[in-house]
């Protein structure tokens, strides 16, 4: 990949050390074999054709599509004719720091943070942009790989800038397909880092409603308004990523991980795990990296 900050590790991809966003085009003349990342990756298309294929299903892809994958999803191309994809790629931590206040605002929360798991999505939001739209995405994209030979101490403060217009661009798209909400209620947002905060505690929706002094019902209501998921189903999406990071980055027991993340019940654990990525946990991990190369860590709430 040249001078680009992503390397392949099997069928992983991952950003080198000390990297952050990395945007630029790739051609896919026939294929582009199975593989997951360990970052956030938009593709859009700028020319060609092609099939995606992911957890999420098959899409026909053509001029002006737009995929959203969150970390840990596992896809490919697929008869491909000349298809050529704009990537932007950014790490999770990006997202968690520097683009925390995302989550604040209605139309990038659900780009990034509910859009991917809602409507059994299983971490793949699809869109797409025409005439100037389409253009201002390029210009954008553009931006940001002007930037990629540059010293990131010197230019942090640009890639964020270049890459929250781009998000923006892609979030209103988005908006206007799915007639969001132009806010979301405070106790949604204080919900979704309440169960993200602590994972691997028992909740029950009764307990999450006590912390927030809500009648369970109306949390109901104000969470699916929000993000088309009731707040369990949210948190069963949460761990399932934060249990692909440790599959894809640890030698953690398979039973383990998914203790770590919330469900001590390994039978549980793998149905909830292959509901959402269709792949067994022990598969996922076989296919995606090899045992010589993990790195034993700590489960964190933090990952995603």
């Amino acid at each position: 990949m040249g001078d680009e900050p992503v390397r392949h590790r099997g069928t992983l991809l991952h950003f080198i050390d000390g990297a952050i966003v990395h945007a630029g085009p790739h051609l896919h003349a026939e294929s582009h074999p199975l593989h997951t990342h360990s970052f956030f990756e938009v593709a859009l298309v700028i020319g060609g054709t092609g099939v995606h294929h992911s957890q999420a299903g098959r899409q026909r892809l053509e001029l002006g599509d737009a995929v959203l994958l969150r970390p840990g999803v596992w896809h490919e191309y697929v008869q491909c004719d000349d298809l050529e994809v704009y990537n932007c790629c950014f790490s999770a931590d990006l997202v968690r720091r520097e683009l925390a206040w995302t989550r604040e605002d209605p139309l990038l929360g659900y780009l990034l943070w509910t859009g991917p798991f809602s409507e059994q999505r299983r971490g793949v939001l699809s869109t797409h942009l025409e005439g100037e739209t389409f253009a201002e995405a390029k210009r954008h994209l553009d931006g940001l790989r002007s930037l990629r030979n540059q010293p990131l101490g010197r230019h942090r403060g640009d890639l964020i800038g270049w890459l929250s217009l781009y998000l923006s661009c892609l979030a209103r798209t988005v908006a206007e397909r799915n007639d969001l909400r132009p806010q979301t209620h405070p106790a949604v947002l204080d919900a979704m880092r309440l169960l993200e905060a602590d994972p691997a505690r028992p909740w029950t929706l009764t307990d999450l409603a006590q912390e927030l002094h809500l009648a369970p019902g109306y949390l109901v209501r104000l969470f699916k308004s929000a993000t088309g998921l009731p707040p369990m189903a949210y948190l069963s999406r949460h761990r399932v990523e934060l249990a692909a990071v440790q599959l894809l980055h640890t030698d953690l027991p398979v039973s383990r991980i998914g203790e770590a993340v919330g469900w001590p019940d390994q039978n549980y654990f793998a149905r909830r795990f292959k509901s959402h990525f269709g792949l067994s946990a022990s598969t996922y991990r076989q296919r995606f990296n090899t045992p010589k190369r993990f790195v034993t860590s700590k489960v964190s709430s933090s990952g995603s």
